[in-house]
Parts: C-alpha cells; sequence; structure tokens
C-alpha cells in the first residue's frame, strides 16, 4: 500500500476502535499477544529479524545490532508487555473532573481516545509491538513508520498483531505499518493534516529535530538522552559505583542510559581511580565491555582516560563512552544539567536531604532520581505497562507515556431544559 492508502485505511479504522468497549479491546491484545507467540509468527518474526541482522552488520555499530536483535526471550517480553497493557485499567470514558452548576447543568470531563496516532522510530522492533498495544488499549488506531533496518521484523510482527485484532472484531489496519522507508514517507505523516491526530517520534536528535520543525500535525517531543548521574561528596559510594555501572552499561543503547557522570570535587580523588577500576578493567577481566571515560580537566589530572572534546557533554553516545566532570557543589552540578540535559532523566547520588530536595526540585527534566539509576525511566518500570516513548517536553505530556497520554478529552454536559 502507498503511504496515502495507508493514511486513509487508518482514518477509516479509528472510529471503529474507539467505539469498541473495554472488553473487545482487551481481547484482542489477548490475541496479538497469543499471536505473537505462535510457532507460525514467531519463526516468521525470528527469520525476518534474522534478515534484518544480516543486512545492517558493519553499518551500524555493535550496540545498535543489539536493539535490533530479537529473541524467543525478547519476543515472549514483548507479549508479556502487551498483556501487562491489557491489565491496566480502561483510560476510555474515564471520568476526569465532574462539576454541578448551581443552574443544574452537570459538566463531564471525559477521556476520549486521540484518533489515528503516527509514530516515527528507527531500529527497535519492540516498539512497534508496544507501540500498538498502547494504541488499541486506549481507542485509537497506530501507523508505525520504522527505519529500514527493522523493517523486515516490524513487518512480521504486525502481521502477527493484525491476527489478533482480525480474530477479535477490530479492523487490522487500526495497527498499520509504512512500507516506504524513505524520507518521503516521514514527510508524509508529519503533513497529514485530517489524517494524523497525534504524531510521536521516537529516535535520534536529527528525527525529533525534523519532526519539531516541519510537522503540521500535533507532535510530541520525545527527547534524546543526555542522562546524568551526579555524585555528591555524602554518596554512599559502593552503592554509587552500583548505581553508575548499571546507567552506563546495562545497556547503553537506550535513552534513559546516563552520558555525563559528574562528581564532588570533594570526594573525586578518592572516588574517580574506583570508577575507573569498575568500569575498566573489572569489567574487562569478568568478559565485559569496558567504558570509555572522557574526562574533564580536572578529572582527567586524577585518573588516566580520554581527555574530552568540546562536544563531550552535549553528545549522546548510546555507546560504552562516559563523560566525567568534577564539581564543587550540588548547585555547579544542578548549573551544568541545565546548560547540557536534554531534559530526559538526571540522579543524584547523596546522604544529605537537603542535597537531595535542592536537586530535585531545581532540576527541570522529565524525571529526576535521588540515589537510584536513571534505567528506570521506561513506562513498564514506572507500572505503565510500557510506553509510546518519553516525552522531553511539558505541554500536554511529560516523561514515559502511557496510555493517559495517548487520551484528549471532551466535555460531556447533561441538563434537564436549561437555556441561557
Amino acid at each position: 500500500m502507498t503511504t496515502q492508502e495507508i493514511l486513509e485505511a487508518a482514518r477509516a479504522a479509528k472510529t471503529a476502535v474507539a467505539l469498541s468497549d473495554g472488553t473487545t479491546r482487551n481481547a484482542a491484545l489477548g490475541g496479538m499477544a497469543d499471536a505473537l507467540g505462535a510457532p507460525e509468527h514467531l519463526d516468521a518474526i525470528l527469520a525476518a529479524n534474522a534478515e534484518d541482522m544480516a543486512a545492517a552488520k558493519g553499518k551500524i555499530s555493535d550496540v545498535m545490532l543489539d536493539r535490533l536483535a530479537l529473541t524467543p526471550q525478547r519476543i515472549a517480553a514483548m507479549a508479556k508487555g502487551i498483556r501487562d497493557v491489557a491489565a491496566l485499567p480502561d483510560p476510555v470514558g474515564r471520568v476526569l473532573s465532574r462539576i454541578q452548576r448551581p443552574n443544574g447543568l452537570l459538566i463531564e470531563k471525559t477521556a476520549v481516545p486521540m484518533g489515528v496516532i503516527a509514530i516515527i522510530y528507527e531500529s527497535r522492533p519492540n516498539v512497534t509491538s508496544d507501540a500498538a498495544a498502547l494504541a488499541i488499549k486506549s481507542g485509537n488506531a497506530c501507523i508505525l513508520r520504522c527505519g529500514k533496518e527493522a523493517w523486515r521484523s516490524a513487518n512480521a510482527i504486525v502481521a502477527a498483531l493484525r491476527q489478533g485484532l482480525r480474530a477479535n472484531g477490530l479492523p487490522e489496519t487500526a495497527v498499520c505499518l509504512i512500507e516506504d522507508t524513505t524520507h518521503a514517507s516521514a514527510n508524509a505523516l508529519m503533513t497529514a493534516v485530517g489524517y494524523v491526530d497525534l504524531l510521536i517520534p521516537r529516535g535520534g536528535a536529527g528525527l525529533i529535530r525534523a519532526c519539531v520543525e516541519n510537522a503540521k500535525v500535533p507532535c510530541i517531543q520525545t527527547g534524546t538522552g543526555i542522562c546524568h548521574i551526579f555524585v555528591d561528596d555524602t554518596a554512599d559510594q559502593t552503592k554509587a559505583l552500583d548505581i553508575i555501572e548499571n546507567a552506563k552499561a546495562s545497556r547503553p543503547s537506550v535513552c534513559n542510559a546516563e552520558e555525563v557522570c559528574l562528581v564532588h570535587s570533594a570526594i573525586a580523588a578518592g572516588f574517580l581511580p574506583k570508577l575507573a577500576q569498575r568500569l575498566g578493567p573489572d569489567r574487562t577481566a569478568k568478559g565485559l565491555h569496558p567504558v570509555e571515560l572522557r574526562l574533564d580537566p580536572r578529572a582527567a589530572a586524577l585518573i588516566p582516560g580520554t581527555p574530552a572534546g568540546p562536544k563531550d557533554f552535549d553528545t549522546e553516545f548510546l555507546d560504552y563512552i562516559l563523560a566525567v566532570k568534577v564539581v564543587d557543589s550540588v548547585e555547579e552540578a544542578v548549573a551544568h544539567i541545565a546548560a547540557h540535559s536534554t531534559g530526559h532523566s538526571e540522579a543524584i547520588l547523596t546522604r544529605t536531604d537537603a542535597h537531595a530536595a535542592l536537586f530535585t526540585a531545581a532540576v527541570d527534566s522529565a524525571a529526576v532520581y535521588a540515589n537510584c539509576s536513571t534505567r528506570f525511566t521506561d513506562g513498564g518500570e514506572f507500572g505503565l505497562g510500557c510506553e509510546m516513548g518519553i516525552s522531553t517536553q511539558k505541554l500536554h505530556a511529560r516523561g514515559p507515556m502511557g496510555l493517559g497520554e495517548l487520551c484528549s478529552y471532551k466535555y460531556i454536559i447533561r441538563g434537564d431544559g436549561q437555556v441561557r
């Protein structure tokens, strides 16, 4: 199908999904999850992914290949994510507020589906099922546009999801995958006025910027993740090492991975050698990929590493690279974050309550942590089932976007002959 035909098909499907009841939508979600694990679809998805992986090798980094790769376990996790979404309360029709006026009018602010949600994403096949599940649960149709590296995988996933929709009385075109992976299709979605009710880009800085600058349809800005962790002078250093290794190295290719470590000068001489040992030789000894440290001058005077370049504190590495800077106070850490953050996720590691309170109040990001890893910025970890993306803007949605952020609202007013 052409992109225009897909736009028309999704628009035609949105009413049926919006008017379906929660029981029907939950049954469809259960069918979608079951289809992902059915032997014929599981084999087809793995075969398609093997083709994508073979085509991408040598063209993208190893950490990006990891984002692309599917296994039976990852597909099972995708199915579980769908079931988790199905188990959540139905957001459609929820009364957000109720006002009884003196004249007898009852005014109810009521959650309703957006309509058609378009998602432009890159090479993470699991986004296909996450986005589809959230869209269906919230009464929306969705149009998925993935990167060319993941198209075969996404196409096989969508084939399975559509079986679940058909088997439960919802139109299969409620979940559509764009077939054209050139820039033309992305531009078509950005300008699809009258067809797309909400556009959500998930990807790198270039994609986000293109959507924000060119979209003529409503667009949620999901952010790149230049995530910071500040190690205060009173931090529990053993816990700090565990948290930093998790935030940086557990999965460096995701947006909630740490990219910058700020260390208080009062402990830098003792803590930085421990950090360098933990992220370098200790990981190598365990057969794990070491982390390259990009050091500001004060950190470089204390430990070996690569001198930080002018862009290293403004880069989402998505790799085993961590920029390190020494600061003199929590206030300086907050100021650095204000100057360099993308507004995604930041953390302070401290045993000083006043510093934690100052940091969490002053840092203007979607998720601000005290004494834990930034890797928790995730719909599943927040109890949302999964997420459509991490919004770093402030209007309508901020942070992990779950079901509530995929609904708009309207006012339903009930009266008994009142006139004005």
